[in-house]
Order: structure tokens, then sequence, then C-alpha cells
């Protein structure tokens, strides 16, 4: 007897997500198939987690290859693959030290009380983040998501958080001179915040600010990171280091894992129990995090991102001219594309998916394009072509 999904996470499971009405049977490269025999392309990569697709081969071998040594151990002792992709981070970002958590809230949760910490020796308080920014749902990281829909009148916690309008340098310092903030929180590309990318010029403007201020900053790349913009991580594509570099989503190779980097001078402040996790830094998700990042680097996985992107662009801009009452912006960078949608956005989802392709939107009328790096242009064509479809048929 054949058993009805829907109706079982219905029953069973709490209705915290808006479900699509595709229960999974399987997933490969850039596909994944339901229980019914229906294949869907998958633009949004399991929001930015699979980065090299679904059950790409090489990272089939490694979970198989580190599920025959261990797959879980205690923090009491020494991780192999976990320091293994923390000297590959290091080696590919800047010289620090790494916390591993398994989520990229746990990631800004525990970069909250680094920045307590280190508020405390200097004489700050606070965090500066940016209207509509998003850092994730626990309660700490919620006070720094200055998303009402999301912040809802959940409680919150005994930190001061300063909220800014993103770009303006001047009000910025205006707020370091006043408020003695400890750090500043952004995302260099807002991801749920509707796919903003903060300019060059701001970010570099804001390394000098924070460095004559003594203000942290702390860069989160949970969205960002792992090879989406088309450099390893987002601040690569400027002249400046962060302080403390925030990563998650796709640094596990699909299994749960993040973490926080922070710099060699300020990596003294937390020490044995200040923090911790049971499960992270996983083993399993370790291993496949550094493969991961072996595959970008070794085989062209960057370049071919920015050519995608720039192809992706073209194609989306040649539909604008041809439907300008339907589709506004086009921003982003690397696979990391948001195109506003000017009318008829509702459903457009369900629209996509009918037609065996699956989307995403943000912000409401955003359609948000996070996926795999591994998209080719046929793939894209496929989704340029139903998009068309769709606003024809209205």
């Amino acid at each position: 007897m054949k058993r009805d999904w829907i109706a079982l996470d219905q029953q069973y499971i709490l209705p915290t997500y808006g479900r699509m009405p595709v229960v999974v049977e399987k997933a490969e490269g850039m596909y994944i198939t339901d229980t019914d025999g229906n294949k869907y392309l998958d633009l949004f990569s399991g929001l930015a987690v699979n980065i090299l697709g679904h059950c790409h081969p090489q990272l089939l071998k490694e979970l198989e290859n580190q599920s025959h040594g261990f797959g879980h151990i205690s923090n009491f002792f020494y991780n192999k693959p976990a320091i293994d992709l923390a000297e590959k981070l290091v080696e590919e970002t800047f010289v620090g030290k790494i916390f591993y958590a398994n989520s990229g809230a746990e990631s800004t949760e525990a970069a909250i009380k680094y920045v307590h910490k280190y508020g405390k020796e200097h004489d700050r308080e606070g965090i500066v983040v940016f209207k509509n920014s998003f850092h994730g749902r626990t309660l700490g990281a919620l006070k720094m998501t200055r998303m009402e829909k999301i912040q809802q009148d959940f409680p919150t916690l005994d930190i001061s958080v300063y909220e800014l309008e993103k770009e303006d340098l001047q009000q910025l310092e205006k707020l370091f001179k006043e408020k003695k903030p400890a750090a500043l929180m952004f995302e260099p590309v807002f991801g749920s915040g509707g796919v903003q990318v903060i300019s060059t010029e701001f970010i570099e403007g804001a390394r000098v600010l924070c460095d004559t201020y003594n203000v942290l900053l702390c860069i989160d790349e949970i969205q960002t990171g792992v090879g989406r913009t088309g450099e390893l991580f987002a601040y690569q594509y400027t002249n400046i280091t962060p302080d403390i570099l925030l990563f998650a989503k796709g640094i596990g190779g699909g299994l749960p894992l993040g973490g926080m980097l922070v710099a060699e001078k300020i990596a003294h402040y937390f020490k044995p129990g200040d923090h911790g996790t049971t499960f992270a830094p996983s083993p399993i998700a370790s291993a496949l995090g550094r493969k991961t990042i072996e595959i970008i680097l070794q085989e062209g996985i960057l370049e071919k991102v920015q050519e995608m992107e720039k192809y992706l662009k073209d194609k989306l801009k040649n539909l604008r001219q041809q439907y300008p009452k339907n589709i506004g912006d086009i921003r982003g960078k690397g696979m990391m594309i948001g195109v506003e949608i000017l009318q008829n956005h509702e459903g457009l989802k369900d629209k996509f998916m009918k037609k065996n392709i699956l989307v995403n939107l943000t912000s409401g009328n955003i359609l948000r394009l996070i996926p795999a790096l591994i998209i080719e242009k046929q793939h894209i064509d496929d989704f340029i072509d139903t998009f068309s479809e769709i606003i024809t048929e209205g």
C-alpha cells in the first residue's frame, strides 16, 4: 500500500515550513526526482547547501571512506578531519583559528558571545547590523536579524543592536563615535533580504572605520561562502580581511556544519568551557567539507561560476527587454542572483514547479536563484525558456 507522505507529514510534524508538494525519492546532480517519478531542475540547491549538486560522486566516496573510520567522537578527542578542514580554510582565507558549529544560526550565536568577550576588554558593547538583514532564527541570532516577519514578538536578549541602512559610511562612523559598539556584522550579499549586493567601496570603507574605532568587522558568509559568488568567499572580491568570518550551508558537503574563523590577533578570547556543542564538528561533514573545497579549487568551479553568472544575467536582461512590465531589477553575484518580479509573483513557485523547475522567492517578490555551482548553460536555457512561457501565459 502506497503511503501518503504529505498527509503523514501534516499529522506528525509541526507546520513550520510552507512546503511544496514534492515528496523526494532521490536526487542527483542538478535534478530531484519525486515518488511519482517526476524529475525537477533544482535551482535553489537545498537553500545554497548542495554546492556541488546532489550526490556528487567524489563526495559519496569521501562519505564512505570516513564512515568506515568514525562518525562521531567527543570534543575531548582530537578530530583529524576537522583539523584538516580548518587548515584548508585558513590556507585559503587568512591566518586565524576556527570554532565549529552545526548551522549558520549557531555560527552567529558563537560570534555574538565572542564579540561580547572582546567588548568587555575594550569597553565596547553591542553589534551594528543592517536593516532587512538575516543572521538566523535562534534567539541571539534573531536579534541580529532585522526582518519584522521573522522577529515577531519572540523574547529578545539583553544585548545592544544598532540598525543602520546599508552603504552609509557617514552614519556608520557617527554611530561608532556615539555608541561605541564592539562589532559590525553584515552579509556581503543579502540572502533572505532580497539578494542585495554590498559595494566594494562600502566594505573597504567599513574596514577602515573598524580599524580606526577598534570595532570588529564580522562578515556573515553563511550563504555567500564556499564558492557561491565566484570567489571562495565573497569578501575576497575586495582588498580587506575580516576579523570574524562566519560560514555554514555549503561547507559540510550537504551535511550540517558551520562555524567562525577569527583572526589570529583576536584568537584568544575563547577559553575551554566558554562555548561548545556536542555534535560539531562532525568528522563526516568535516571530511566532506575538505573534499568540497578541493573540488572547487582544483576543477575550475570558481571560474565556471563567474562564466555562468554572465550567461545567466545576459539571458535575464534579454528576457527583461521582452517583458519590461514583468521583470525589474536583476542583481547578485555568482550563482546568487535576484530577479525583481513586478507583477504576478504570487504562485510563481507553483507555476515553475508544474513545469518541473524548482525555484525560490524571498522578500515577497524577489526570485532568488541559488543553484548548484555545477550548473550548465543548458540548465539556464531551460529555465529562461520556462520563465518566458510562464510570463506569456500570465
